[in-house]
């Protein structure tokens, strides 16, 4: 048996088993002790419940062998199932993982929160922890004393949850210790009890490591809140471009508009530029700036003159090539951008989201005049 240490001022918030289990009841006058045993528990290879904002998860450090070797015996069924980890910020999952395109765009837009995004492993975490195929999930949970605690014990921990495998959801510390034999509850060195916690989904799990989203599991936040249209003629889709950004009205001349065009060669995505410098009343002819990269023309405003700036990003070899077109002088200026192949560049254009209204439009071809396109103030992969 263990040997279990505490000061006598711990006492009013630590409970026993009969073996070496901690109960924590988190108080906001404890916090700093609550911290300091938990990474007392890390450190020693044990198990930790802690409370995140979906339900009560299990961490141990995922580098420590025997740790992933108890958390194993404790949930018992998993048939395999690899641990998600949970980190304090995108640089500490770098350490562990390569973060694609599509992978950086969810860290920017939905994290902290509760999405676990799958990633190519760099293989340096315990057995068990990576899948199979040698891939990794990866949390920021939205709780901050559990990013506190990730940040002062410097790596990350486990983020599965707490319940035993095929047991109910643990929002309480009640809802795991009712549903565990007490050889799991042996299992268990520190419970931090944060009290009842709001019902809601798990997280989100999404695989990105073909560069490209899928769902493997619907949890609380839906990745899909887009809008869809059928156009079947040049005429309709210009048409739809109109009513885009018809819906930005109040807003132009006052932020500036980024339309970020994504979809293959002869999709219509100049058409819809077209649409976008009617609506601006604007008489030069618009034509592709596929060798020029950038074509300016020039519009008025609200006696405001502005300009739409027409970008083309096929011919960028990399999106390092984005930051000599000088886009933040536009964004400064509130000018309307539309950047078509903005596939190759979303980090680059991502990083303006709050300087700037970004609208994601995906063209798909179905026959020769007929698009189905997709759009949204949300990256769309």
């Amino acid at each position: 048996m263990r040997e279990c240490k505490t000061s006598i001022e711990f006492l009013p918030f630590f409970s026993y088993n009969l073996l070496t289990m901690k109960r924590i009841q988190y108080t906001k006058n404890n916090e700093e002790e609550v911290i300091s045993e938990a990474i007392k528990t890390l450190r020693s290879g044990g198990i930790l419940i802690y409370p995140t904002e979906t339900t009560y998860g299990m961490g141990i450090d995922p580098m420590n062998n025997e740790a992933v070797k108890k958390l194993f015996s404790y949930k018992e069924k998993r048939e395999g199932k690899p641990l998600s980890i949970a980190v304090a910020n995108r640089e500490m999952a770098e350490k562990f993982a390569n973060i694609n395109e599509t992978a950086k765009d969810l860290y920017t837009n939905f994290l902290p929160g509760p999405i676990t995004v799958v990633s190519e492993g760099k293989h340096i975490v315990s057995p068990g922890v990576e899948s199979e195929n040698g891939t990794i999930g990866i949390r920021i949970p939205d709780f901050p004393l559990i990013l506190k605690l990730i940040k002062e014990y410097g790596g990350p921990i486990t983020a599965t949850s707490a319940n035993a495998s095929y047991h109910k959801r643990p929002y309480t510390v009640e809802d795991i210790l009712d549903n565990i034999s007490q050889r799991q509850k042996d299992l268990i060195d520190l419970i931090i009890d944060f009290g009842e916690l709001p019902h809601r989904e798990p997280s989100t799990v999404v695989d990105t490591t073909l560069n490209s989203l899928s769902v493997l599991r619907q949890g609380d936040v839906t990745l899909t809140d887009f809008d869809k249209a059928i156009t079947k003629s040049v005429e309709e889709t210009q048409e739809l471009a109109q009513s885009i950004l018809a819906a930005y009205k109040e807003t132009i001349g006052h932020k500036s508009i980024i339309l970020a065009l994504q979809g293959d060669m002869g999709a219509g995505k100049t058409h819809f530029t077209k649409g976008i410098a009617q609506y601006l009343q604007i008489q030069t002819l618009i034509n592709s700036p596929t060798f020029t990269l950038e074509k300016d023309y020039p519009f008025t405003r609200e006696e405001k003159n502005l300009t739409l700036v027409h970008i083309d990003t096929w011919r960028m070899m990399a999106p390092e090539e984005f930051e000599e077109l000088h886009l933040e002088k536009h964004i400064e200026d509130n000018d309307i951008i539309v950047i078509e192949w903005a596939e190759k560049a979303t980090s680059f254009i991502q990083s303006y989201k709050g300087k700037a209204i970004i609208i994601w439009i995906k063209f798909s071809v179905i026959d020769e005049s007929t698009r189905d396109i997709i759009y949204s103030d949300t990256f769309i992969q």
